[in-house]
């Protein structure tokens, strides 16, 4: 039978399908490895344990293919020396070493005589294991070796918390030489099959174990390798040899598939978050079938989201804007067509979410193919002109404009069904989800006296969106020659704009209220949804100073970073999802606004709080979230939220967007020119070197250096680039 999660181990909240993960992500414990469709959870040892609750497994295409895999040398759990990710592409490396054993004959193995070297890495719908062991003792041995390990296939969403009534038939284990197959057919009437291939024959091999017997000599290396191949019925995937797996996996760093541009900065710790991140977006994009798509997040959303990656795309666009092409494209061709109630979709909107696993094709939840987001349509009109200005890239603008157009008409009808001129969501499916902005938890609109907002609600941020879409719309249509459709546009978004201020303004609060509710009454809550109220650009001029003050006062910046909801709201909770917590992303899309409001010395002072942050997590990898405490003296870095994705993908490229407001860079391809507004390097960053910036065929290389209160610029190689240096 398949395994279920206890229900003691679920976090309970009211939204069923979007419940939280029940173990600790962020911490030392996990190691998280992916490519394509396929990503792994071990432990430090490289093992993968039957403990619940923690989601340890092997995944593909949203299925648990192992859920048990440990690794026993001398009968015993070997002692861990190191272990550690590798930055360039990957894959786990741990250093392991025998215990002190005492065989059946009575004769004992030192412990510390053996070094194992176990390395990890993953190739298309596989997970390759590599051993080297060498002994260090005076003569020749016998090392008994094992592997135990299990298959449950149990859905991601079961790993997640939710239960199922019924579930599909586990088969028999089949073993065969040097291979074991374990099988399970789902109620979707697909087979998936775990196949483990050894490299070695081994001296005995059951449905859950292998054991090997390997001869050690001094000086001499012992190889084993175990692959593990992920299979489903419907996929023509042909037996082959244990060692094939290798050709896929690049044998040195992919980071510049990524972009070419070199990032050199003179501090060590900004520049290992800088590694990082780099290295976590490509592996959350290297292998995805849908080409430069970034997927979410690992585990729980390593899949496509719409609103995910084009947020993603739009943070790292001007080091890497094939990102934003990526995106684009795969938005395009799923765009919704037809209305569907069942999955929140409506003509011209952009997919919220897509999943491949058993529930999602058997409808057990919405989200096989789920349009409930009211803001990932006018981000893709945002993206779509921020790519162009980007590249210059007209031919591609022109491949998408009949989505782009679609994409307005839904804001026009849909998206404003009672004609307010406001975006306002309203779930149709029975199962969506009630929140459908970026803060998706059920109780994260609310009035100040903690009562959850009724719908249809309009979020403060999204008529942001909505303004820059329409702006993004108008430069584009000059472009095919709708000077008239352009005008329209822009006239409208100068009337979103003024009535945006008269309806959502609170002066008392010093920023804008959270949401609208169905009632037409303002929610009015400090939050950081306001914050991206500059990142649009649709808030006044007059109020960027208060909303600056009330974003960075003693209730909303933590020190770490600006909070979701500031601590005076009724209901604040720093451990929560999204009413308390700090964002990076979320953190870095307020900073490039209040760079454009000329507030300098606020985004320094935002940037500074996530740097000193990644500065305490594992390898420097900044989570998707953690929590809201506030920074106190002698505390030794940010307490982490237990079940955030670590890597995820807007968290990973907070970095490029933070470095985008710090130096005030704004790139237009058409007119090849690169404009640098107020730049600034605070003091952990004296100086900064941007080597082969590219813009429509030409490159330059870019110096900043601290000077007093100034940054002094030096532009070398430039090949025909018009550098703009405002102070």
């Amino acid at each position: 039978m398949k395994q279920h999660t206890d229900s003691r181990d679920v976090v309970t909240i009211n939204d069923v399908y979007y419940v939280r993960a029940t173990s600790a992500l962020a911490d030392d414990r996990t190691r998280v490895l992916k490519y394509g469709s396929t990503f792994g959870v071990f432990n430090r040892y490289g093992d993968i344990e039957a403990i619940r609750p923690l989601p340890f497994g092997l995944f593909h295409a949203e299925a648990r293919h192992i859920s048990k895999l440990v690794l026993h040398i001398d009968g015993r759990q070997p002692l861990l020396l190191a272990s550690s990710v590798r930055e360039d592409y990957g894959s786990l490396n741990v250093d392991l070493t025998n215990t002190d054993t005492i065989d059946a004959a009575g004769k004992r193995r030192p412990g510390g005589t053996v070094h194992v070297y176990r390395n990890i890495f993953f190739g298309p719908d596989c997970c390759v294991q590599s051993f080297r062991l060498l002994t260090y003792a005076s003569g020749p041995t016998e090392l008994p070796v094992s592997f135990y390990f299990d298959a449950d296939f149990v859905d991601i969403f079961e790993v997640r918390g939710s239960a199922r009534r019924t579930s599909g038939n586990v088969l028999p284990v089949q073993t065969e030489g040097r291979e074991v197959t374990l099988s399970y057919r789902g109620l979707d009437r697909v087979e998936r099959r775990t196949r483990l291939q050894f490299s070695v024959e081994p001296a005995a091999l059951g449905y859950n174990e292998a054991q090997f017997i390997l001869p050690l000599r001094p000086g001499e290396e012992c190889h084993l390798e175990l692959t593990v191949r992920c299979e489903r019925e419907s996929l023509d995937v042909l037996k082959t040899s244990a060692v094939s797996g290798k050709s896929h996996i690049p044998s040195k760093s992919i980071s510049p598939w990524l972009h070419s541009t070199r990032i050199q900065v003179s501090n060590v710790h900004f520049d290992a978050w800088l590694s990082r991140s780099e290295s976590d977006l490509v592996m959350l994009t290297a292998g995805n079938p849908e080409k430069d798509y970034p997927y979410a997040g690992i585990p729980w959303f390593s899949t496509v989201f719409g609103r995910d990656g084009i947020i993603t795309a739009l943070e790292c666009l001007w080091i890497a804007p094939q990102i934003g092409r990526g995106v684009l494209t795969y938005l395009a061709e799923t765009q919704a067509q037809t209305e569907d109630a069942t999955n929140d979709a409506e003509p011209g909107k952009i997919v919220h979410e897509t999943r491949t696993g058993e529930m999602a094709t058997l409808g057990e939840v919405p989200f096989g193919k789920y349009y409930g987001s009211a803001d990932a349509t006018p981000l893709f009109l945002i993206l779509a002109h921020a790519y162009f200005e980007r590249t210059n890239d007209l031919s591609f603008i022109r491949s998408i404009w009949p989505n782009i157009q679609a994409a307005l008409q839904w804001i026009d009808r849909w998206g404003d069904v009672d004609g307010d001129g406001f975006v306002e969501y309203w779930r149709k499916s029975e199962n969506g989800l009630v929140q459908q902005g970026w803060k998706d938890s059920q109780d994260s609109v609310f009035h100040a006296d903690g009562r959850l907002a009724e719908g249809p609600i309009a979020l403060c941020e999204i008529q942001g969106y909505v303004y820059k879409a329409l702006k993004a719309v108008a430069y584009l249509s000059r472009y095919f020659d709708l000077q008239e459709q352009a005008d329209h546009l822009e006239r409208r978004s100068e009337r979103l704009k003024r009535r945006f201020d008269e309806t959502f303004w609170c002066d008392a609060l010093g920023t804008y209220a959270i949401a609208i509710d169905g009632a037409k009454r303002p929610c009015r809550v400090r939050s950081s949804n306001a914050g991206q109220t500059l990142f649009t650009g649709i808030a006044l001029p007059e109020r960027a100073h208060k909303i600056a003050r009330t974003l960075l006062d003693v209730d909303s910046f933590s020190g770490w970073g600006i909070r979701t909801i500031a601590s005076c709201e009724s209901r604040y909770n720093p451990m929560s999802y999204h009413n308390g917590s700090v964002w990076p992303h979320d953190n870095a899309m307020i900073a490039l606004g209040l760079s454009r409001y000329g507030l300098q010395a606020e985004t320094a002072e935002v940037f500074t709080a996530i740097y000193e942050a990644s500065t305490h997590f594992n390898s420097y990898r900044v989570p998707e979230l953690f929590c809201g405490f506030h920074k106190r003296q002698g505390m030794a870095g940010p307490i982490l939220y237990p079940v955030a994705c670590s890597p995820q993908a807007w968290a990973a490229a907070s970095v490029y967007l933070f470095m985008a407001s710090l130096l005030g860079i704004q790139i237009d391809a058409p007119s090849r020119s690169v404009t640098l507004s107020k730049p600034q390097l605070p003091v952990f960053l004296p100086e900064l070197n941007i080597r082969g910036l590219e813009v429509d065929g030409a490159t330059v290389d870019l110096a900043f250096r601290s000077s007093g209160n100034c940054v002094d610029l030096r532009i070398e190689n430039n090949t025909g680039i018009e550098v703009v240096f405002q102070r």
